[in-house]
């Protein structure tokens, strides 16, 4: 792992709360992005060297929709920058770590992306997050 890449953050309602996070960060949001595979439409905003993805729901049935309904609106996961993902997925799986992705898929910010059960992780959805190179 070489740094937290960024904290995910599920929001009912993405434009207030980036009129929200706008105020608390003190600058604008640099990139809104849609993901249909997830089902949502994320908003990021750099602070120092990390970043926050804040996350709305495109549809009722979505993993943040259903997040928000459980949990409510907050913190939904915390991702990590990796040199090697498929490496480290091999690592975490000989670890004893549950992963709920086989193979990486193409997440939000030109990344590859593989989540971690929160139940192998006291309780938080961790995401590993590999630069796509072109």
């Amino acid at each position: 792992m070489i740094r937290i890449e960024h904290i995910g953050i599920a929001v009912k309602d993405l434009v207030a709360a980036e009129e929200i996070y706008t105020r608390l960060l003190g600058s604008a949001s640099y990139k809104r992005e849609e993901v249909e595979s997830e089902g949502v439409i994320t908003s990021f905003f750099s602070t120092g060297p990390n970043k926050i993805e804040l996350l709305e729901s495109t549809r009722p049935d979505g993993p943040i929709a259903k997040a928000i309904e459980k949990r409510g609106e907050g913190i939904h996961h915390i991702a990590f920058e990796v040199a090697d993902i498929r490496a480290e997925m091999l690592r975490l799986k000989a670890e004893g770590f549950i992963l709920l992705n086989e193979e990486p898929k193409r997440g939000a910010d030109n990344k590859l992306v593989c989540f971690v059960h929160p139940k192998s992780a006291n309780g938080v959805l961790v995401e590993l997050c590999q630069e796509i190179v072109t």
